[in-house]
C-alpha cells in the first residue's frame, strides 16, 4: 500500500482511541501543545499514565520540554474544540505557540509549572517518571505520575467513576476522524459463577 494509506490503514486497526493534549513549557517560558491519541492508563496506586512519542525528528519540541521540566499537562479534548486540537498537529517550529496558532488558551495552576488548556474541563497535571526506549520503531514510552487533577464535580459520581460522555469528551480513530460516545450502560464487577448487571442505562443508575 502506499504509505500514508498504509498509516490509516494500521491506524485505523486499534479502534476509538482517547483524544488528549498534551502541554508543556520550556525553561524560557514558551509554551507547546500538541495532540495525542495514545495516552493509557498505567496503575491507579501510584497514579501512573504512559503515552507514545514518535520516532525522533530533531524536531520534538513535546518531548524536549518533559526531559528539560519534568513536567506536562493532559487535557483531554471535547467535541467543543476538537478542531482546533487537531490543527496543534501541525509542524509549527520551536518558536511558535501551538496555543497562539489555534486559539487555545494557557492556564496556569500553581504550583505546575507547565500550562493547562484552559478550553478543557478534565485535566492533569503529570511528572515525569520514565521514558523507555522502543528499539523495534525508534519510539518512546513516556510515563508519568498524576499530581493535580481538575475535573467538573457533577461528572465525578459516588464511587469515583468520571463521566466523561457528559464532558462531551472526543475520541479518536485512524488519524483524523473524530467522534463521541452514546454510553450502552455500566455493568458490576465481573466475578465467576456469577454474571455482570446494568448499572446503568443512558447514564440513569438502575
Amino acid at each position: 500500500m502506499p504509505d500514508r494509506d498504509r498509516a490509516r490503514f494500521i491506524n485505523s486497526l486499534s479502534g476509538f482511541k482517547s483524544a488528549n493534549l498534551i502541554a508543556t513549557q520550556n525553561a524560557d517560558g514558551n509554551s507547546n501543545v500538541a495532540i495525542f491519541s495514545s495516552v493509557v492508563h498505567l496503575g491507579a496506586s501510584p497514579a501512573l499514565v504512559g503515552f507514545v512519542m514518535r520516532p525522533d525528528n530533531n524536531d520534538r519540541h513535546t518531548l524536549d520540554n518533559i526531559i528539560n521540566t519534568s513536567e506536562y499537562t493532559i487535557n483531554q479534548v471535547s467535541a467543543d474544540f476538537y478542531q482546533q486540537a487537531h490543527q496543534t498537529s501541525a509542524r509549527y517550529t520551536k518558536h511558535q505557540s501551538e496555543f497562539e496558532a489555534t486559539g487555545l488558551s494557557t492556564h496556569f495552576i500553581d504550583p505546575i509549572k507547565a500550562p493547562f488548556v484552559k478550553e478543557s474541563v478534565l485535566k492533569y497535571a503529570v511528572e515525569l517518571k520514565q521514558i523507555i526506549p522502543i528499539p523495534l520503531n525508534n519510539t518512546q514510552f513516556i510515563i508519568g505520575e498524576i499530581k493535580l487533577v481538575v475535573c467538573a464535580h457533577d461528572a465525578i459520581q459516588e464511587d469515583g467513576y468520571i463521566d466523561i460522555e457528559q464532558l462531551h469528551t472526543t475520541s479518536i480513530s485512524g488519524l483524523d476522524s473524530y467522534h463521541t460516545s452514546q454510553r450502552l450502560s455500566r455493568l458490576s464487577y465481573a466475578k465467576p459463577k456469577k454474571n455482570s448487571r446494568k448499572l446503568s442505562v443512558n447514564g440513569e443508575p438502575l
